[in-house]
């Protein structure tokens, strides 16, 4: 059986708590849907922030809601680089001891000492697909992209399975670009 999975890109965002969204938006302030995404409960919101490093700054970076306990900030490589930090490549959540940066929202600014990471490519499943693909929670695969130019394989993919997840894998936009993601892409596990 061909283990196929939708292969989606994560440009760069932020993810704010609550604490955070009020010293950035006001007060008692509430993330407005611009778009829902793959991924059930998450959406994109109307809300963008300035990420500012030693460097340099990007400018009106997407915040995805909803807000969570604690304030993370997933950009590429190159974004790392570009604004002058060192990012880890983690997984989502994992920010012990990551990069520092400051935010900008119109009203008001939080420095982060730790929360700036690189996102390590991984697979969302559910816990139907991790069972009819014999995968588990945390497994590292590889994943065969064909694109009409630039088909390459990526290791060190970890699966994450869930019962509120859609099953789609998960890459920055660097590795995106590098493989010429356009349209819908399918990998396969291997």
């Amino acid at each position: 059986m061909e283990r196929k999975v939708l292969v989606e890109v994560s440009a760069r965002h932020v993810h704010v708590s609550k604490e955070h969204l009020d010293i950035l938006f006001g007060k008692d302030y509430q993330l407005t849907v611009k778009k829902y995404l793959s991924q059930p409960g998450q959406y994109a919101a109307n809300e963008r922030v300035d990420v500012i490093g030693p460097k340099k700054e990007l400018k009106n970076v997407s915040i995805l809601g909803p807000v969570r306990n604690a304030t993370q900030v997933e950009v590429s490589l190159t974004d790392a680089r570009s604004i002058g930090v060192m990012a880890p490549i983690r997984e989502s959540g994992d920010t012990k001891q990551s990069a520092s940066c400051k935010l900008v929202g119109p009203k008001g600014e939080v420095v982060l000492h730790e929360g700036l990471i690189v996102a390590k490519r991984h697979i969302h499943l559910t816990p139907e697909d991790a069972k009819k693909f014999n995968l588990k929670d945390k497994e590292v695969v590889s994943v065969k992209i064909d694109t009409d130019d630039r088909s390459t394989i990526f290791g060190d993919v970890v699966i994450r399975v869930r019962e509120d997840f859609a099953s789609a894998m998960h890459i920055d936009t660097d590795e995106g670009n590098a493989v010429g993601m356009n349209g819908d892409v399918y990998g396969t596990i291997i």
